[in-house]
């Protein structure tokens, strides 16, 4: 009888991603109509395929550069325009999806989604594949998404207060989503067995102090001298550097384990390499939503009022302490 009710348990428990996101939907303040579940579920439908690809990259013979270059001058892997055509075909196809803007294409794609009277529209920003350098080796990689809500007066570029939702998909051991609907930070993993996203723990909440830092050193010397003073103070306290090259991996461990991520400006990106609307303010929001801090290292991250869709900004995110001790640095 006891293992008849322990199982009982443990079936309640199981949570799904969307089962997750219409539940956070029936709980908001104003009416709703599914739509962001419904775009959701795209993003989890395109992080399978993603990551069956990644799984069969060598088998496949999809490893190795596309042979172009993306609009941000990066050479493209082939896995990245795999992920980028998987996303846009997927969301295409979703009634309430008015806009979307990749990192690899210069514009943004508008798309005709009118659909059935009072259908909210969003807008669904992405890196198709984050820390692609990565794939030929079997090292990490992710995918960053950020949604916006869009009408006839309101457009897709918006600062990151504005977002309703926003994630990631981490490809490793496992592959793990990481989302937030504005109601806290939620994990799911991929169950391979029954190929849903599961959910494992929600209302994450980011440790106060970590003891390592995340920053690519390879750019220390043209580092400004807040970022170096922090740093050094960072080693003389015994942090350990921590740095996978997959701004998703490096984030995720920030999250759970607590320390601090930074992109300083560089000689070589003066104005920090990484991208505001679709790398930089969906994990600022997932940070804060959990407790911690994310900045320019002049003020808000999620603040910054964007100009154009591949805007780059510096960033410092992370445990609330640690970047506190930046901003002081």
């Amino acid at each position: 009888m006891e293992r008849e009710t322990e199982n009982a348990v443990r079936r309640e428990a199981l949570v799904t991603l969307q089962s997750h996101i219409l539940a956070e939907e029936e709980r908001a303040p104003v009416e709703t109509t599914g739509t962001l579940s419904w775009i959701m579920s795209a993003i989890s439908i395109s992080a399978k395929i993603i990551a069956s690809h990644l799984r069969r990259a060598r088998l496949e013979d999809v490893l190795g550069e596309a042979g172009e270059e993306n609009v941000q001058g990066e050479k493209q892997q082939k896995l990245d325009v795999i992920a980028n055509e998987t996303l846009i075909a997927i969301l295409r196809g979703r009634s309430g999806v008015a806009a979307i803007g990749s990192e690899e294409d210069e514009e943004l794609i508008l798309v005709d989604s009118t659909g059935r009277r009072g259908l909210r529209r969003y807008a669904v920003l992405f890196d198709p594949l984050d820390g692609s350098s990565n794939i030929d080796i079997g090292g990490s990689t992710g995918t960053i998404f950020s949604i916006l809500r869009v009408d006839e007066n309101t457009p897709a570029l918006q600062p990151g207060t504005a977002q309703v939702a926003a994630g990631y998909v981490l490809y490793g051991s496992s592959t793990i989503m990481v989302s937030s609907t504005g109601n806290g930070v939620s994990m799911f993993v991929l169950d391979p067995n029954v190929g849903a996203f599961m959910r494992v723990a929600e209302h994450l909440r980011i440790p106060d102090r970590g003891k390592s830092y995340s920053v690519n050193e390879a750019n220390a010397d043209s580092f400004p001298p807040q970022y170096a003073r922090f740093l050094t103070r960072c080693r003389q306290a015994g942090y350990s550097s921590r740095y996978v090259g997959a701004m998703v991996a490096d984030v995720h461990r920030v999250l759970l384990q607590g320390g601090v991520f930074l992109y300083p400006p560089t000689a070589k990106a003066p104005a920090g390499k990484l991208r505001l609307m679709y790398e930089c303010n969906p994990l600022a929001f997932l940070i804060t939503q959990a407790g911690g801090m994310a900045t320019t290292g002049e003020g808000d991250i999620l603040s910054v009022p964007p100009t154009e869709l591949h805007q780059r900004v510096p960033i410092v995110l992370g445990s609330p302490e640690d970047v506190k001790a930046f901003l002081d640095s």
